[in-house]
């Protein structure tokens, strides 16, 4: 990347998702990553977090209708090429945030992809989704049909079903499609293997990328980062099997060149590509 992309931002996505002050997932992670693609970003901030890389310890939630005033702010303002989301922690806000996006004619608008990165217990263990919206995001996943970006345990939460193994991973990522998704990236991080497989799975088709299992402590906002790596893409109109590759050479990279800050699950190195700018 050059200093002429980031000079001509052109493309822009909206983030609905938390906050985290340690600004190694949620909003911060997002907008890191967006810049990164030379990508505008905005946010619509649902909750603000006491975390930091050893765990999350309290949540503040914002009012449902300012997180929907937010959402209508940006969009009656600045067009979205795509929809990223992230932290929706309550069925009542699921709803209201699906609301806001059909008013504000996202959900029937083919050319703005919404991606839905299902946030649903961080990586201290921290219950990020209230059980009871599990249905809610359900009827997300039916109306909206976004492209879902699950890791191991939260396609496992979504369907009531065990992954053991690859064959797991591509039937529980057909049954996710069957609940609405367009698409389903399927994260294999949390297998217990050597080689770790990601999965791209749609209606048709199944496209995998293999990988070397990088053993690291510094992981915090990896499945943020991913999500927002594949919504810069899509707001640049390329296809969704290239941001897929796109999106997971990215998070390769920042997890291998991590700064190793904090004393737990660390943060990863959103600004690989554009080092050196400011020197």
């Amino acid at each position: 990347m050059n200093l002429t992309k980031l000079n001509n931002l052109q493309k822009t996505v909206l983030v609905i998702a938390g906050s985290d002050p340690s600004g190694g997932a949620g909003i911060q992670a997002d907008l890191k990553t967006l810049t990164s693609f030379g990508v505008y970003g905005m946010t619509a901030i649902t909750a603000l977090t006491e975390q930091n890389t050893n765990g999350v310890f309290d949540i503040l939630e914002i009012p449902i209708e300012f997180v929907v005033k937010q959402i209508n702010c940006c969009l009656s303002d600045i067009n979205a090429n795509a929809v990223k989301i992230g932290m929706l922690h309550s069925a009542d806000l699921i709803s209201a945030v699906l609301e806001a996006l059909v008013n504000n004619n996202i959900v029937s608008n083919k050319k703005v992809n919404i991606v839905l990165d299902p946030v649903m217990v961080a990586k201290g263990g921290h219950k990020l989704l209230k059980e009871n919206a599990i249905d809610a995001l359900k009827n997300f996943i039916k109306v909206a049909q976004p492209i879902l970006t699950p890791n191991i345990p939260e396609a496992e939460i979504l369907t009531g079903i065990k992954i053991n193994n690859l064959k797991d991973m591509k039937n529980v990522g057909k049954e996710i499609i069957n609940l609405g998704a367009s698409h389903v990236i399927l994260k294999g991080g949390h297998m217990k293997v050597r080689i770790m497989t990601d999965l791209l799975i749609n209606s048709s088709e199944i496209h995998s990328i293999e990988t070397s299992k990088i053993i690291t402590n510094h992981t915090h906002g990896t499945g943020c980062t991913m999500a927002s790596a594949l919504s810069a893409s899509l707001a640049k109109s390329i296809d969704i099997r290239h941001s897929f590759e796109i999106a997971h050479k990215y998070v390769n990279n920042a997890i291998k060149t991590n700064p190793k800050f904090g004393s737990g699950n660390g943060p990863i190195n959103h600004c690989f590509n554009i080092n050196g700018f400011m020197n």
